[in-house]
């Protein structure tokens, strides 16, 4: 890409606006699936917190007819790296069908070949195994071995979209109106301090694991070196991929409950800690020694989504906004107040969340949200 192309996508040049990006989330709670029209709509409204280096959709739901299988979304840059990939997949799944994803002309920059692939892993697998830690071990050696592949979606029945260029571009070269889900998480993206690139954008993603981020992680070289004693690689240049790992190795592999996650991730201050009454304060006290390593530093605001669970973090002294609605059966997060009014209106609920304090939705727990409204109402 040229400096006059590089200009146009990116009016701002150089300079850094550190309070860019936006993030948006939709949800049935009872599991209804819809279109992309409002998610699209709603992503679109936030135009100016991104600058076209970066947006992206995670989708749930989208594969009924595969929601058996692992979902593969391949990016290549090289056709030798696609050879590669497709011989690492080959020694661990069983390939149930692959295609190049459909996308159509937009306003995207320097598009690579997309690839995707529903797969089941093989039986013969090193003892011990599970089929979740199957994929990720794959995710990583295509990620580090290939030299330009890079698996951007893993899980089951969901899928992430993403790339160079602002939301509803993304959403337009990815045909995203002949799709339907459950959960819609979106981003726009307004890159600091890492580059802009298709592997770059979020939401970033492990099996169904994904993130969308608004913010800054000075803590990424000891998030990063935590992690990787775990088994993950960080190869995608940006520092919200320890986010997405560190969600999977503590929710997943380690099954902690979003509430103590969100101490770990977004700890409270030692000097609150400490006028704590006895049994939290040690709670809290064996949580940061333990996980330390594992602390977000710097501002963010944060919707994690996996299947039947979307879940709004922001940092301890909420440095990122986030604001939270219900209507209906719908739940919505979002960095503005306006893309939730654009597409409902009139809604049941508005809320702003606290510092540190997760918003959580589940399908069929409406009764959660609704209580947890009542304690953090706004007007």
């Amino acid at each position: 890409m040229n400096e006059s192309d590089r200009n146009i996508i990116n009016p701002f040049g150089n300079d850094k606006d550190f309070a860019g990006c936006s993030i948006f989330g939709m949800m049935n709670l009872e599991g209804k699936r819809f279109g992309s029209k409002d998610p699209v709509r709603a992503i679109s409204n936030m135009h100016e917190r991104s600058n076209g280096l970066g947006g992206g959709f995670a989708v749930y739901g989208i594969y009924p007819q595969f929601k058996d299988y692992y979902a593969f979304h391949v990016m290549y840059l090289s056709r030798d790296a696609k050879d590669k990939t497709d011989r690492i997949l080959a020694s661990c799944f069983n390939i149930i069908y692959d295609e190049e994803m459909q996308t159509r002309p937009a306003n995207v920059v320097d598009p690579p070949l997309v690839w995707r692939y529903f797969v089941q892993p093989k039986k013969n697998r090193p003892q011990n195994q599970s089929e979740d830690d199957c994929v990720i071990n794959a995710v990583m050696r295509i990620n580090t071995e290939t030299g330009k592949a890079f698996v951007f979606s893993s899980g089951k029945d969901m899928g992430v979209f993403k790339g160079v260029g602002f939301p509803e571009d993304i959403a337009d070269y990815f045909c995203l109106n002949d799709y339907q889900g459950y959960l819609w998480s979106c981003h726009g993206r307004f890159p600091t301090n890492t580059p802009g690139w298709w592997g770059g954008a979020h939401p970033f993603n492990i099996l169904d694991w994904t993130v969308v981020h608004n913010g800054e992680l000075s803590s990424y070289g000891i998030n990063r070196r935590y992690l990787e004693m775990y088994g993950y690689k960080c190869t995608l240049q940006t520092d919200t991929e320890v986010l997405a790992y560190a969600v999977d190795l503590l929710m997943r592999r380690q099954q902690l409950p979003i509430e103590l996650v969100s101490k770990i991730l977004a700890s409270p201050f030692w000097s609150e800690i400490d006028y704590l009454e006895p049994k939290k304060k040690q709670a809290l006290q064996a949580l940061r020694q333990t996980y330390g390593s594992l602390l977000m530093n710097g501002p963010f605001s944060i919707i994690v989504a996996h299947h039947g669970e979307m879940i709004g973090l922001t940092d301890r002294i909420k440095l990122r906004p986030m604001i939270a609605a219900t209507k209906g059966d719908m739940l919505y997060l979002s960095s503005e107040e306006a893309s939730i009014r654009l597409v409902s209106p009139m809604l049941d609920r508005l809320w702003t969340a606290r510092g540190g304090e997760p918003l959580i939705g589940r399908v069929g727990d409406k009764k959660l949200i609704e209580k947890r409204a009542k304690l953090e109402v706004s007007h």
